[in-house]
């Protein structure tokens, strides 16, 4: 079996780093996760986190980067299996219960961007990635809309922005208390989207 290259090693190396910093965020939270206790959990030293991270805030972008890549690709898979507008509204209502108020996550989301007042790149960088999930949800408001002939009361960004707010905000009800309900989502969905009426001849 051929030795893997300095390029697949470090590879290894970096998702071995991102699984146990996971694990270690999720468990113990962002300030009482050390970057010396990640190194010790994956079995390195502290300069291989260094060799794949300027620090601890880039480790943990890349962490929630890879919690809202696994998210995205399930609600896409899971709306892009449905038929029919009910059955659409009902695979969102499923997805939401499943991952809307995460303790773990959400408690990570919130302690991290509570941190990042102080410090304008890290802030930066937390508002290019919202931009791009509004940016990603208005495409899929505005697919969906067509899809199934509907006129939206909004423009896209615009209902993509009210949706995200309405989703972190039943993300954080919902991390203190799990018997909030998250129906209201796609309830908001459907009192926004009315059938296109037809033009008049």
């Amino acid at each position: 079996m051929p030795r893997p290259t300095r390029a697949e090693s470090q590879a290894r190396t970096r998702q071995r780093l991102l699984a146990t910093a996971r694990e270690l965020f999720l468990r113990d939270g962002y300030a009482a996760t050390s970057l010396e206790k990640v190194a010790d959990a994956a079995g390195f030293s502290k300069g291989a986190v260094y060799s794949n991270f300027r620090g601890k805030n880039e480790l943990c972008l890349a962490v929630l980067d890879a919690i809202h890549a696994e998210q995205a690709e399930e609600l896409a898979t899971a709306l892009a299996g449905a038929g029919t507008l009910d059955g659409t509204l009902a695979a969102l209502r499923a997805w939401a219960e499943r991952s809307i108020g995460d303790e773990e996550w959400t408690a990570l989301e919130v302690e991290f961007a509570t941190n990042a007042r102080h410090d304008p790149v890290v802030r930066r960088e937390l508002a290019s990635r919202a931009a791009a999930v509004r940016a990603r949800i208005a495409e899929l408001v505005e697919a969906h809309a067509a899809r199934f002939d509907l006129t939206l009361p909004l423009p896209a960004p615009d209902c993509a922005a009210a949706l995200l707010g309405m989703g972190i905000g039943l993300g954080v009800q919902r991390a203190i208390d799990p018997d909030v309900p998250v129906g209201v989502l796609p309830d908001v969905l459907r009192l926004l989207a009315t059938p296109r009426q037809p033009r008049e001849t």
